[in-house]
């Protein structure tokens, strides 16, 4: 069925990217919940199927699809029921990804975005820090320009992909005396000298690897650089309403995957002689859930729709992660309560999905800061404007 967002391209493509999951992820899921490591033939059959190109140029293998396309990418890959393997996929082609495209120049685009896209190499994106977290403007790290060269120092934590990444994505300060305005981004190889990683064990997530990353005297070349130096932090501000909208756009749809199965459950399921569906208390709330799904989602697609046009949208995709992934939380909570003792049981998706769910408003920063950074905007009118 068509749309005002969707169509019938965007179906057919949905379609496609459904029975892909089933056959090719679906049957590895638990394996990799387990390990925590997601092997390594799936990204290339990712690559092989041009997943990974479907926002990127032509040029570089991409598809240069509209970001509809990309919303359906995430909300499928929310509907297998593994926040990890979401995450890795999106951390890899909406973060690291982004920064490639955007700000490298051609050589950097032929020897990182083309892999990138096929598959053949696996990106990060390194911005928070251990004493930081979501304030990207203390960062610690610096980029310091010695001859031809930079040497990084530092560490960065909670970065997804960090531990089996081929390049890795870092912010860091190269003038340190200037704050935020002397940051800047560039592209480092994994296996560089002086770069170390140690897997976090997390609540959530289990299928994707996260990591904390040290850099000891790194050597980066020159051409290693994205972009202008000391211009890093803008490029992070206007990337932020994308990866924000992602985020959003995950939890309506992971909202949406659990009160899809708490609704066919609870039709089937019965108690005191009729289904637990036919029980006004639970209806009722049911249908509270839905609502709040629904104009989360409706909010989502809009935001979309706009940044699609190219307009500039860094409050409202904030709002969309703010707003969402806090709904996802308390659909998904009540979702489980609605099973009963088997929403407990990791037998059922409802355990995995809480777990999964709850980073929603911690990771791509915290909602507290998502709130400050709202009421600058809003209270104190402050400007926030794209990069030039």
């Amino acid at each position: 069925m068509t749309n005002m967002y969707f169509t019938e391209e965007h179906n057919l493509f949905r379609q496609s990217l459904q029975d892909f999951l089933k056959k090719e992820v679906v049957p590895h899921i638990d394996k990799w919940e387990k390990t925590g490591a997601i092997e390594r033939f799936i990204w290339k059959k990712f690559g092989d199927m041009g997943f990974f190109g479907i926002n990127y140029p032509e040029a570089y293998g991409g598809l240069n699809l509209d970001l509809f396309y990309t919303v359906i990418l995430q909300e499928e890959l929310q509907k297998i029921n593994s926040g990890g393997f979401a995450a890795a996929i999106w951390a890899h082609v909406y973060l690291g990804m982004t920064h490639l495209n955007a700000e490298g120049d051609e050589a950097t685009k032929q020897k990182y975005l083309v892999p990138s896209i096929t598959g053949d190499k696996i990106g990060c994106l390194c911005i928070s820090e251990p004493s930081g977290g979501s304030d990207v403007a203390g960062m610690l790290t610096t980029a310091i320009k010695k001859d031809d060269h930079y040497l990084l120092n530092g560490s960065k934590t909670f970065i997804t992909n960090g531990a089996y990444s081929d390049y890795l994505v870092v912010a860091a300060k190269t003038t340190p005396e200037l704050g935020n305005k002397g940051m800047s981004i560039f592209v480092v190889d994994r296996d560089t000298a002086g770069i170390s990683a140690t897997k976090l064990d997390k609540l959530g997530w289990r299928a994707s690897d996260t990591a904390e990353i040290a850099f000891d005297n790194v050597k980066i070349p020159l051409e290693n650089l994205l972009g202008k130096q000391d211009e890093g932090f803008g490029y992070i501000m206007q990337h932020f309403a994308l990866e924000r909208l992602i985020m959003g756009v995950n939890a309506h749809a992971r909202a949406e995957f659990a009160l899809d199965y708490a609704r066919q459950y609870m039709t089937e399921r019965e108690a005191f002689g009729r289904p637990l569906s036919k029980f006004q208390a639970l209806r009722h709330k049911f249908v509270d859930l839905y609502a709040d799904m629904e104009l989360c989602k409706q909010f989502n697609y809009a935001i979309a729709y706009r940044l699609n046009k190219g307009e500039y949208v860094v409050k409202e995709a904030t709002m969309s992660k703010l707003k969402s992934t806090k709904m996802a939380d308390e659909v998904i909570y009540e979702c489980l309560q609605f099973l009963g003792g088997y929403g407990y049981i990791e037998d059922y998706p409802m355990a995995r999905l809480l777990r999964d769910s709850r980073l929603g408003p911690i990771g791509g920063g915290t909602s507290e800061i998502l709130r400050e950074i709202l009421s600058k905007m809003i209270i104190d009118k402050k400007e926030y404007k794209p990069a030039t």
